[in-house]
């Protein structure tokens, strides 16, 4: 499994994780799939991820996206 793939199943987990909390436990919930699209957004636009930094380090090989 490549970088790339990590990072989108971390991202969408995160995402889901945020929005099942905020309905079974505090509407406050929704800022974690909020921060993680704004992180999205950031990371196609300047090409710099902080999880990919993380990924490198543990030995996930490069993708297309991130290199």
């Amino acid at each position: 499994m490549n970088i790339d793939r990590v990072v989108f199943l971390f991202a969408g987990t995160m995402i889901s994780v945020g929005l099942v909390l905020s309905l079974y436990v505090s509407p406050y919930w929704l800022l974690l799939p909020g921060f993680v699209g704004l992180n999205m957004i950031q990371a196609s636009l300047s090409g710099f991820c902080p999880l990919v930094i993380f990924l490198k380090k543990l030995g996930f090989t490069s993708g297309p996206a991130f290199k």
